[in-house]
């Protein structure tokens, strides 16, 4: 079976205050997943979503469930617009909660329930301002592991997202994190920039997130995908409760592989990528790894109206 379209959802890094407002407004179908999640969480996400303030939303407890929202909510607009065909579905971290509530796995409340505890759970893990991430733009991942292997001295660093060819970050302990740069920059790579962050994600150093997160996710009730998810960790297709929940356990500590599941989604056929959630990281991403797919992202309303178009 030719794959054709594929459906990715964003993580961290696409939080801004003011996302979903002119969906919700415009779509009651949206309007309804935001009322779900913010019953299920029993506080109104979907006022931090549409007016702030900042600080509170980027706290990551705040930040995973709002993403989440925001993207199901789009997503579900597409579904009743009947413009929501994809053959897969990948999402970037935390974005393969909204790809698997997507596809039938959880629904939009059970999901922000999750990643809720899983934001609160990784805040926890780490104090803040003890752990780091940084992006290293230019070298190989091979090359990002040596400058990590260097820096370490004893803690916690190593590679983290692996996003686009010559684009890696790494998460660990603030001081590691700083050798490394140093590091970095001493080899002569274009750049090496510390990032915004509340926890060093993706990182040995949330170990204690997922020991935590293991149990809730025993605990979800998660169904057949309707249609594959390519994992994080192994860059590969799932589909089973079984598969997905250890895939979302293992994922807390593992590496982002989205080079590898982009390139194997285009291996299986994948000419059109849909980004839908807030902002457009992925589809910069995407374009990085391969010029020649076609990329749409959906993110208000004139990009729901212009996906639309362009798939009458």
């Amino acid at each position: 079976m030719e794959h054709n379209t594929a459906f990715v959802f964003p993580g961290q890094g696409s939080q801004y205050a003011g996302m979903g407002k002119d969906v919700a407004e415009k779509y009651p179908v949206a309007r309804r997943v935001f009322e779900e999640i913010d019953e299920a969480l029993g506080f109104s996400i979907s006022k931090l979503c549409f007016e702030g303030p900042d600080e509170e939303l980027k706290l990551t407890q705040n930040t995973q469930p709002a993403i989440l929202a925001v993207s199901s909510a789009i997503h579900a607009v597409l579904e009743e617009l009947g413009i929501a065909r994809r053959d897969l579905v990948a999402g970037h971290s935390l974005g393969e909660y909204s790809a698997i509530v997507s596809v039938g796995g959880l629904t939009p409340g059970e999901a922000a329930k999750i990643v809720h505890l899983r934001g609160k759970f990784m805040q926890e893990a780490v104090p803040v301002g003890s752990g780091g991430m940084a992006a290293i733009i230019g070298p190989s991942v091979e090359e990002v592991q040596s400058v990590c292997d260097e820096a370490a001295q004893g803690d916690v660093v190593s590679v983290a997202n692996i996003n686009s060819p010559g684009q890696v970050v790494i998460a660990g302990s603030a001081a590691a994190i700083q050798r490394a740069i140093e590091v970095a920059k001493s080899r002569g790579f274009r750049k090496a920039i510390p990032l915004e962050v509340s926890a060093p994600f993706h990182c040995a150093l949330m170990q204690p997130a997922e020991e935590k997160l293991k149990p809730v996710l025993e605990a979800a009730n998660f169904k057949d995908l309707w249609v594959s998810l390519v994992s994080n960790v192994d860059a590969s297709p799932i589909g089973t409760p079984t598969a997905v929940r250890n895939a979302l356990i293992r994922q807390v500590v593992s590496p982002v592989r989205w080079v590898e599941s982009v390139e194997k989604m285009i291996a299986m056929g994948v000419r059109r990528f849909v980004e839908v959630g807030p902002k457009n990281v992925l589809t910069g991403m995407i374009k990085r790894i391969d010029k020649s797919v076609e990329l749409f992202n959906v993110s208000d309303v004139p990009s729901i109206e212009a996906f639309a178009a362009a798939m009458k």
